[in-house]
């Protein structure tokens, strides 16, 4: 990766933990490669790393690492929040939420329960350093120090225990949502003075200390210097991911009107705020597949916001073009925005004119449709085709 801090795998012991710089791993091609050990003495393996003792409520410090790619389970960072979704580490029947081998979920009621805690005990909530993976080897990347909760949330959505089936058996897990504080840098004389016990020491800093203090928070906001997205940025990360968005596109490929019902019941899953979505009738639409209201409330004062729908089924190599886009640009009409839904991508050139012109129109890509979908469960081939098949 151009531009990017790397750090050299000899060179970890000593070295600060940078936001989004590189830690290299070893090339013995074993677990001794595992560059995580020796930036904090955790062990080598699994998503929950870390010092101390679970079961008397006594960490010093955490990492969660997380390779970004698993669909069933999709961790996901948005940069420009700061806001950090973590799954537990119960993914597979046969145990109670908290029976974990690793002791994970465990550690995460504990650090919630006490970030929330009426009795001033967030300085019983252990550092929490977020890795994921960098892409070559055992490397990975640092994002950022983590605090549990959100400030716009309330303590009961931040942790949650959500329901899954595996193989016709039900089981449960938690989805734990962290906030990254902007803390560009943590220095090495910190993660000793917290291994030894000394969390709030001079060393610490000072966002933090205001957070275990006084529950300030300053979470790490990364504004987009490029307002549209890549190719990359549109597409699934992950071949399991491309499989899915395939199986969407060739089900719908000879039949557009029920891929646009398909697009409707997607944007209602999506965001609950839809409060209307209708699929218009064939060749007869004005130019707009489908026609909703979004429902915009603060307390008991709310209003409905009128918007059109476009919908292409395109294959990941055929993009949506300036002609595309013009298309619903010129169907839009006053006090009205636009929603763009592809099983691809848009092409940079008409991405481009619509954040440069400052059309109101949301794109979601192919990347986005797998996401939405995954995140309410439907991240299996089977779970996928059962829910085609009912249009």
């Amino acid at each position: 990766m151009k531009n990017i801090v790397a750090v050299k795998f000899n060179n970890l012991s000593a070295t600060d933990l940078i936001v989004d710089a590189i830690y290299e791993g070893g090339t013995k091609g074993n677990a001794s490669d595992d560059p995580l050990v020796k930036l904090l003495p955790v062990s080598n393996q699994g998503g929950f790393r870390y010092v101390g003792n679970i079961l008397s409520n006594s960490i010093r410090a955490v990492v969660l690492y997380s390779s970004m790619d698993d669909v069933d389970w999709p961790d996901f960072l948005d940069e420009e929040t700061g806001i950090f979704h973590y799954y537990g580490d119960n993914k597979k029947p046969g145990r109670e939420l908290h029976d974990t081998p690793r002791k994970g979920n465990l550690l995460l009621r504990q650090a919630f329960d006490n970030a929330h805690s009426e009795n001033g005990d967030r300085v019983k909530v252990p550092p929490i350093f977020v890795f994921t993976k960098a892409g070559k080897g055992r490397d990975v990347m640092f994002k950022g120090l983590a605090i549990p909760g959100v400030e716009s949330m309330s303590s009961t959505e931040d942790l949650v225990a959500i329901w899954k089936a595996y193989a016709g058996n039900r089981f449960q897990n938690y989805r734990a949502i962290f906030t990254i504080l902007d803390i560009p840098k943590i220095k090495r004389e910190w993660i000793k003075d917290l291994l030894k016990g000394n969390v709030l020491s001079l060393n610490c800093p000072k966002e933090w200390h205001s957070w275990v203090m006084g529950g300030i928070t300053l979470p790490l906001k990364a504004m987009r210097v490029q307002e549209h997205r890549s190719k990359s940025e549109q597409l699934p990360q992950s071949k399991g991911n491309e499989t899915l968005l395939k199986i969407i596109k060739d089900y719908f490929e000879k039949d557009p009107y029920q891929f646009e019902k398909f697009v409707a019941e997607l944007l209602k899953i999506a965001d609950k705020n839809i409060a209307s979505i209708e699929v218009t009738r064939p060749r007869k639409d004005g130019g707009r597949d489908a026609v909703g209201q979004y429902k915009l409330r603060i307390g008991k004062e709310g209003i409905l916001i009128d918007f059109a729908v476009e919908a292409k089924c395109y294959g990941l190599k055929n993009s949506v073009g300036v002609k595309e886009m013009s298309r619903l640009i010129s169907r839009l009409r006053h006090r009205q925005f636009g929603i763009l839904v592809t099983t691809s991508y848009v092409a940079e050139q008409a991405y481009k004119e619509i954040r440069e012109d400052r059309h109101p129109i949301l794109v979601i890509s192919g990347r986005d449709v797998v996401d939405i979908l995954v995140s309410k469960g439907i991240s299996t081939k089977e779970s996928l085709q059962k829910l085609l098949h009912s249009f």
